[in-house]
């Protein structure tokens, strides 16, 4: 069973390196389970998931409406 997102941090909007700030941040507070993130361009995307990896969390992305993605890492 998947496990529940422990918080979402809402990147949309914001610049490199922003969205990879908030998402290291996040990623220390929870140590483990889900994280979701939000961006909004396709640089901020691979750039948080780049990140996530090297710090040892997996990444799932999901493609939304209007050039959005939701990423769940987990750990």
């Amino acid at each position: 069973m998947a496990e529940e997102v422990r918080q979402t941090v809402d990147a949309r909007g914001l610049s490199c390196p922003q969205p990879v700030l908030l998402t290291q941040r996040a990623l220390a507070r929870a140590g483990s389970g889900a994280v979701e993130v939000l961006v909004d361009t396709a640089t901020a995307r691979e750039n948080v998931t780049l990140a996530a990896e090297q710090a040892g969390w997996r990444a799932a992305v999901e493609e939304l409406a209007g050039g959005e993605y939701r990423l769940v890492l987990r750990r």
